[in-house]
């Protein structure tokens, strides 16, 4: 299993630099890693502790909190149904075994071919464009049998490249922050406390009469 490549450790050190702690950038350096990969290797995590400093463990932590994270491999396209009741209210139930029976698996396998990763998932916030589902967390929305059966075939014969990339892709450019538009990573300790926040503090203080009780 790989660690991150020559490349994507450049990467890494440039996101680093944004944070003022480096464990603080565990959840872009684990995107990373999926992009390079397709899932999140065990020798990614290893590596990204050796970039922030911590344990293996730690990392595995971080990565098995978050469902957009996975930890084996899975297919080109992660196709996410809605199961939640909105989208159960307007069929998407029905649309499951459609799917299941198209692709020819169950809910949680993968294709054969490896091309196709079906899951059920909770709400994904488009509940007035229900039944919906996402690819590779691409929204598709009101989805009948007919359009199921028609995005499948569109990411097979590699119509929706340009919209759909292959699982672990957030996005095709990469974020760059020049020098002089950075804020500035300084560890809190090394902070000193905002004038507002002592604003107020003579107008609470609580009132004194000058004498000896």
């Amino acid at each position: 299993m790989p660690r991150l490549t020559t490349e994507n450790v450049a990467a890494a050190k440039e996101i680093l630099s944004r944070y003022p702690r480096p464990t603080s950038a565990l959840i872009p350096l684990l995107h990373l890693a999926q992009e390079q990969d397709g899932y999140v290797t065990e020798d990614a995590m290893v590596h990204i502790a050796e970039l922030v400093g911590t344990t293996p463990a730690e990392v595995l932590g971080t990565c098995s909190f978050y469902e957009m994270f996975k930890l084996e491999p899975v297919g080109r396209y992660m196709v996410n149904v809605c199961t939640n009741i909105s989208c159960v209210l307007m069929g998407s139930e029905s649309l499951v075994e459609h799917a299941e029976k198209r692709l020819g698996i169950r809910l949680g396998n993968t294709t054969a071919d490896g091309m196709f990763t079906l899951e059920g998932v909770e709400c994904i916030a488009a509940c007035t464009e229900a039944p919906c589902l996402q690819v590779n967390y691409r929204y598709f929305t009101r989805v009948t049998n007919d359009g199921f059966d028609r995005v499948m075939d569109d990411l097979a014969s590699g119509r929706l490249d340009d919209e759909v990339p292959p699982h672990g892709t957030l996005a095709r450019v990469r974020q760059r922050i020049p020098e002089d538009r950075r804020a500035g990573a300084v560890p809190p300790e090394g902070q000193s406390e905002p004038v507002w926040m002592h604003a107020n503090e003579s107008a609470t203080a609580p009132a004194t009469d000058g004498g000896a009780p």
